[in-house]
């Protein structure tokens, strides 16, 4: 739909009132909230977090992860306790190694991040039983209720658990939120025990949350309501088209809830069909469950584009998110066979018993997936807007989609606080992509005036996430308005650099103090624009936006290298760089930080196979409408045998090597020396494993099985995997190995 596009900036409906927490013993860490926003130190907040599980990492791990995940530009890491994965038999509680929660919560500060702790004691995440240990599961009580012989079990557990946390878990620590449970929807008062329990087994903290979508009934000013979203989900049935509760998230909304998370086990779980509406309960709009991927069931097997779960978030933005949080943003593996969602366990799906890579942005490997650098522009642009975007409202477009069925009408929103806004525009969706919008004007209402903008009409190309100032005051300069995306502001000794983004496709304009200029973006440039005296602005390429980092905090710092790039206590560190620029915002200029080889070395994996696939079979029976995995014995008679030689040099004890296996077929086992190290079912993407995680050394005996895919299956596959069926009723293996350089010190 061309023409002008407007906007009317809708203010507060209230006066702001502060939210039942943190209630006044838990306050710590400078935290406030109130039916508005976050607030830290005084100033306006908008946290971002991701999950990432200890226990399904290996613990020589946990400190790599927490500064990639902090140069994300992720600043709480969110993780589940799993009660089945610390005690598996009663009476005899494991808190070491990879289980050391305490040491876990020590890591995360460390590298700067605060911690929120999801202590179930029902978690789901995908684990046997919902984390329930089986003795537990198989008890004669009234799960997930107030039945005084499940409270007693439950006293036991966050006994156990807030021993292990040693005070960590205290006002004040790096534990800021504590979330009670999970998908609940019925029994308010339950939480409100729980969240006794858990104070008198010590654990507390400035923030307590709970689930609120499928309309969940939340006890008021007990716990922080918080949301969740996908992009797609394997929880709908295998012949499903892409659902509406997926599609919804990428229009402007808003509404908050979204019935269709755990929507396949709310009724095994005893509870009544969700609810439409969604109750914040005098808090803000926050989220802790954005799908920064998805999991990969037997019988569906979605792939997102990284755009697509960077869309979902950006809309959130816009819609009016005060808290950005992810489910999961690192990847990980099941610590010990059996421990995952199974129909034999009384679920609808089953998963891969030991995978859980999640395709996150950070993936169980530790390789960044497509989504990472789209996320952390995001999240360089929160925090250094943030304390804006908290007084601001979402106010929505006068014209809209007028379905969901609609691809031709602009999607975006404004963050306005009637004064200064941020026009973000998220017209991107995912399989059913948007049509471009030409002859784009937007007018902008604000308290003060109308802003309209840019000069001459443009178009909006499909896949274009972007946030554009209208009337922001920077360093006594009003930026009017620009068409390019925030990222983030420096702090020069004489004068602020505001960095913008080059969208795809739109021509860069930037208004200031009334006046308009083009501005041609690039690193290449002399230095800042110098189009006024008392502001520098840098633009960076589109084609530059994979290379672009922000280091967070008080001073940030703007860097582009072609490697991956995170921070400690000593500065910079880069792994598989050639080369690395920051931009120094005095000399007004890119600093070459030393250039080099290419640190990434690949090598061939010789595979030789020992056996072929059999006939694969149409299925291996169902649970209603969803197939069921083949069992280890249809693995052993039927699968093609591949045996690996891995090469030396990766196996040498310093290297961080990775086994890349491009394949296709069905079901993919690696085994080491025999054992099951690592599993997948095949939808079309490379598998990567870390052979150090798995225990791939010098003299072990590497081999993958692959079950063949009938034709005729009906599982549900990702277009690109549907497309390469043939490959996959045989079965196809390649193997290579990629030596990861070591994390360096710039030049």
């Amino acid at each position: 739909m061309s023409g002008v596009h407007e906007v009317t900036h809708v203010g507060w409906p209230t006066a702001e009132t502060p939210a039942a927490l943190p209630e006044p013993a838990e306050r710590a860490r400078g935290i406030t909230v109130t039916d508005r926003a976050l607030s830290r130190d005084g100033r306006g907040w908008v946290p971002v977090s991701g999950e990432v599980h200890y226990s399904r990492l290996p613990r020589h791990r946990w400190e790599e992860r927490m500064r990639q995940l902090a140069a994300a530009g992720v600043g709480i890491a969110a993780t589940y306790a799993f009660w089945n994965h610390h005690v598996p038999e009663r009476g005899r509680p494991r808190f070491d190694g990879h289980l050391d929660i305490g040491a876990f919560v020590d890591v995360a500060a460390a590298a700067g991040l605060d911690v929120v702790l999801r202590i179930g004691p029902w978690a789901h995440g995908e684990s046997r039983n919902g984390g329930f240990p089986d003795w537990v599961q198989a008890a004669p009580v009234a799960h997930r209720t107030d039945d005084p012989a499940y409270l007693t079990l439950v006293r036991e557990w966050f006994a156990q658990l807030g021993s292990a946390l040693d005070g960590r878990a205290r006002p004040g620590g790096p534990v800021i939120g504590i979330q009670l449970e999970n998908e609940l929807y019925d029994r308010p008062e339950h939480l409100r025990t729980l969240k006794r329990l858990a104070r008198e087994a010590g654990m507390s903290a400035p923030l307590w949350t709970a689930t609120a979508w499928g309309g969940a009934e939340l006890p008021d000013g007990e716990v922080l309501p918080v949301f969740g979203g996908y992009a797609d989900g394997f929880w709908v049935d295998p012949d499903a088209p892409w659902d509406p509760t997926f599609r919804a998230h990428y229009f402007p909304s808003h509404d908050w809830d979204d019935p269709g998370v755990g929507a396949d086990v709310r009724a095994s779980q005893g509870f009544a069909a969700a609810s439409a509406a969604a109750d914040l309960h005098g808090f803000p709009p926050a989220t802790c469950e954005l799908g920064g991927g998805m999991a990969t069931a037997y019988h569906r097997r979605p792939v997102l584009a990284g755009r697509d779960v960077a869309a979902l978030a950006h809309l959130k933005i816009g819609n009016g998110s005060a808290w950005q949080g992810y489910y999961m943003f690192v990847g990980g593996r099941n610590p010990e066979p059996a421990l995952q969602e199974s129909i034999d366990t009384g679920y609808p799906n089953d998963m891969p018993e030991f995978g859980y890579d999640f395709h996150a942005p950070i993936g169980q490997s530790g390789d960044l997936a497509e989504s990472a650098p789209l996320l952390r522009v995001q999240h360089a642009f929160l925090e250094a807007f943030g304390d804006r975007l908290a007084r601001m409202t979402s106010s929505l477009p006068d014209v809209r989609a007028a379905s969901l069925d609609d691809r031709t009408t602009l999607r975006w929103a404004l963050r306005c606080d009637g004064d200064e806004g941020v026009v973000v525009i998220s017209h991107h969706q995912p399989f059913e992509q948007v049509e471009a919008v030409s002859g784009v004007q937007l007018r902008v209402r604000r308290d003060g005036g109308e802003t309209a903008f840019p000069s001459t009409p443009i178009t909006v190309p499909p896949g274009t996430l972007a946030r554009w100032p209208v009337g922001l005051e920077i360093g006594g300069v009003r930026v009017d308005w620009a068409t390019a995306s925030l990222v983030t502001l420096l702090r020069g000794r004489e004068r602020p650099t505001l960095v913008l983004l080059e969208d795809a496709g739109v021509p860069v304009e930037v208004c200031l103090d009334g006046v308009a200029r083009a501005v041609e973006p690039g690193r290449d440039a002399p230095g800042g624009d110098r189009g006024h005296p008392d502001l520098d602005v840098v633009v960076i390429r589109a084609a530059d936006a994979e290379r672009l980092w922000v280091r967070p905090g008080a001073r940030p710092e703007l860097w582009l290298t072609d490697g991956e790039l995170t921070w400690d206590a000593d500065g910079a560190l880069l792994r598989g760089a050639t080369a690395a620029d920051r931009y120094d915002p005095d000399a007004r200029r890119w600093t070459d930080l030393g250039t080099g080889p290419a640190e990434t070395e690949r090598m061939p994996v010789v595979v030789e196979l020992v056996r072929d696939a059999g006939p694969a079979a149409r299925d291996y029976g169902f649970a209603g409408p969803r197939h069921r995995a083949p069992d280890p014995g249809t693995l052993d008679r039927g699968a093609a045998l591949y045996r690996l030689r891995i090469p030396a040099a990766a196996l040498e004890p310093d290297a961080d090597a990775v086994l890349d296996l491009d394949w296709a077929g069905d079901v993919g086992l690696l085994r080491v020396d025999g054992t099951i190290a690592d599993d997948r079912f095949w939808d079309g993407t490379r598998w990567s494993v870390s052979l150090h995680d798995v225990g791939i050394v010098d003299r072990t005996e590497v081999s993958v099985q692959v079950l063949a895919l009938a034709p005729e299956s009906t599982v549900a596959l990702a277009a690109a995997a549907a497309a390469r069926r043939a490959d996959a009723a045989t079965t196809r293996l390649e193997a290579s190995v990629r030596v990861r350089g070591s994390w360096r010190r710039p030049s």
